[in-house]
């Protein structure tokens, strides 16, 4: 059994993770950077360690004081959260060695689903549909420019090592190719240390639609519906939902068991999630796996009435699923809004600075996840990500209608929000018919005010 657990991140999520310890009567440990020293997740853990300074390089990402503040502690498991360490097999192998248990999947399976060309292999060989694409990794432009014409344009050059939209280019003809492919490789040398790249053909205009995995240490994998993330800009999210409005049970069904076939195929433990591409026809293929919680999380919960959280320090401290697949019901819709401190009409630029009046909605089906309070400075290192703002209605027109109400009453005063661009978007013609892509937000045209 897991007595104490070290939290390996910040903010709303290290937050929500402190809230389901307490209700499983399991101790917490806080890390914070110099910069996060009065942060919200630091006074909310029985105990807290200064990890380094503000920095993420030398504070979340330091392998090594977080390790030792768990030995110093006697944490028995760390939970990563989402981004930092969360997908990174090099600490994920660490707390094996160390003894420690990380709540997440086995470090080879990371290692495994992380690189773009072996995960994508993997699902070939389980029979789960893939975009056309090559087999391996690449460093020669011309190499991969007869690769490309034999994929067929438009092609995408992503990097094996991505994540977070960067090392990614389209090319839509040969004469762009070179191009595309040498500005994505030098991308990825500079974010990920790599410029291996691998080629795919480009699904022009899908639907992102993503399943949420739960899988034990005896086999045993269910999955608790779709998530519908299209609304992105630059391949980041900012309102997703749950269930998609799109898909047919049928579909549903079909892609909620490739995605299970897929979790199989990886071996995979805990949480996950299986991310699809779904263009207009109603083909689907794997785009990847998050070996980590998701930070839309919350809208599965809303429909499901599943602690994912909870789950996840279950399986990892060797519990079996208590959950089968006939177990699972969606129940109405749920739709989060990422309230970003940012200028929008300045192309996004981040809003550090000291909150001086805040209010959050509350009421029937209003959750609001935040580690923002009145005082709380926000600090420029890191995501600008201040809340999570999630509804849930009996059906979809009433979970946009309580969105509307909720963003009309949330108070952040001191820095810049994308409030009324998110108020924008779900007040949009096309969002509340349903008639959106991957695309949409680059076609948006908002009130800047």
């Amino acid at each position: 059994m897991i007595r104490k657990i070290l939290i390996a991140n910040r903010g709303e999520i290290a937050i929500r993770i402190i809230r389901a310890c307490r209700e499983m009567g399991i101790e917490t440990v806080a890390v914070y950077s110099e910069a996060d020293r009065e942060a919200l997740h630091t006074q909310l853990a029985d105990e807290a360690v200064c990890i380094g300074p503000a920095a993420a390089k030398d504070s979340y990402l330091n392998m090594e004081q977080i390790i030792s503040a768990t030995m110093i502690t006697g944490a028995d498991a760390i939970h990563p959260g989402f981004g930092f360490l969360s997908e990174n097999s090099q600490f994920a192998k660490l707390c094996e060695a160390c003894h420690i248990t990380f709540i997440g999947p086995d470090s080879d399976i990371i290692a495994r689903l992380g690189n773009k060309a072996v995960a994508r292999q993997t699902m070939v060989d389980a029979g789960v549909p893939v975009i056309p694409g090559c087999q391996k990794a690449l460093t020669d432009v011309k190499e991969a420019l007869e690769i490309a014409k034999g994929i067929g344009f438009p092609v995408i050059v992503k990097a094996v090592l991505g994540g977070g939209g960067k090392g990614m280019r389209v090319a839509y003809n040969e004469d762009e190719f070179e191009n595309a492919f040498l500005m994505a490789q030098k991308e990825s040398g500079l974010a990920f240390g790599d410029e291996s790249m691998y080629l795919e053909h480009f699904v022009e205009n899908p639907r992102h639609i993503e399943f949420q995995i739960l899988a034990d240490n005896y086999g045993n994998v269910i999955h608790l519906g779709e998530r519908d993330c299209s609304i992105q800009r630059h391949h980041q999210k900012i309102l997703e939902e749950a269930p998609s409005v799109v898909l047919s049970e049928n579909q549903r069904k079909e892609m909620g068991k490739m995605a299970v076939r897929a979790a199989k195929a990886a071996g995979y433990k805990n949480a996950g999630t299986v991310e699809f591409l779904l263009d207009k026809t109603g083909k689907y293929y794997f785009m990847e796996m998050n070996t980590r919680i998701q930070v839309e999380h919350p809208i599965t919960e809303s429909i499901t009435g599943i602690d994912i959280v909870k789950e996840q320090i279950l399986i990892a401290q060797g519990e079996k699923l208590k959950l089968k697949q006939n177990d699972i019901k969606l129940t109405g819709h749920a739709i989060e809004c990422r309230i970003n401190a940012e200028i929008p009409e300045k192309n996004f630029m981040p809003s550090p600075g000291t909150i001086v009046a805040l209010h959050f909605p509350g009421g029937n089906g209003i959750r609001t996840d935040s580690a923002a309070f009145s005082g709380y400075t926000v600090p420029p290192y890191y995501d600008s990500m201040l809340a999570k703002l999630i509804v849930h209605g009996k059906d979809r027109n009433e979970a946009i209608k309580k969105m509307k109400s909720a963003l009309g009453e949330v108070v952040i005063e001191g820095v810049h929000t994308n409030i009324d661009y998110a108020y924008d978007i779900i007040n949009n013609k096309d969002y509340i018919s349903g008639n959106f892509d991957i695309n949409f937000l680059e076609h948006f045209n908002w009130n800047k005010g």
